[in-house]
């Protein structure tokens, strides 16, 4: 996992360059549409240390977007926009045994749980970059 101070992201496929656009992550054998990109507060991955003494950066969740001071749960089933790109947020992300496996942290997966994310549809092209804010899109 890399971090990066911008991104170009792409409708039905997701971030240019990512395991799933290029079709090679674990789980692309499943339609990837609605979960095209994924979310994850930076305030989950503190809660997991204060709550629970779980040390894990943004790259090992494996999301690709970290935020802060947006509370992704109430953005399933909405529309939202950084720097003009266009998202519908679809699902929650939750942790999978598969991560805590993967990362070798016991008990992330309850750390995480209802707080691990937002997985995405994208629906416009565009350059997200750090520092980019997240708002909704007004209902037309």
């Amino acid at each position: 996992m890399l971090s990066k101070e911008s991104a170009h992201i792409v409708p039905d496929r997701g971030i240019e360059g990512d395991r799933y656009y290029e079709k090679l992550g674990t789980f692309s054998k499943k339609s990837q549409s609605y979960r095209a990109v994924t979310f994850i507060e930076s305030e989950a991955l503190e809660a997991a240390m204060r709550d629970y003494k779980i040390d894990i950066d943004a790259q090992e969740t494996r999301r690709n977007v970290l935020t802060r001071g947006v509370s992704l749960n109430h953005w399933v089933g909405q529309r939202f926009e950084i720097n003009g790109v266009q998202f519908e947020g679809t699902e929650l992300c939750e942790p999978c045994a598969y991560l805590e496996k993967l990362i070798e942290k016991p008990g992330l997966r309850t750390a995480l749980i209802h707080r691990g994310g937002l997985r995405a549809k994208v629906l416009t092209e565009g350059t997200i970059q750090v520092g980019d804010t997240l708002r909704a899109i007004a209902d037309e």
